[in-house]
């Protein structure tokens, strides 16, 4: 199960963007007005909300539906 819904949900709860105005394929740095620090402080909210820990390799995150993908792998290996 991707975790892409849940994570739009949070966007619109810390940012109010409604999920259908965030296309999840596209760079939520350009579309989404996302600059480094939101994006660092969205990955912290993430965290806390899954209680994981995002790898420091995966910073380099462009899209909404990228950064499912590394959620759900990490709630996968963390599961085991």
């Amino acid at each position: 199960m991707s975790s892409l819904a849940e994570l739009q949900t949070l966007i619109h709860e810390k940012y109010g963007i409604e999920p259908s105005a965030l296309d999840p394929h596209e760079s939520i740095r350009e579309k989404g007005g996302f600059d480094s620090l939101a994006l660092v402080e969205f990955i912290f909210a993430i965290e806390d909300k899954y209680s994981i820990s995002m790898p420091d390799q995966e910073s380099n995150v462009d899209t909404l539906a990228e950064l499912a993908e590394v959620v759900d792998r990490v709630r996968a290996e963390q599961a085991k």
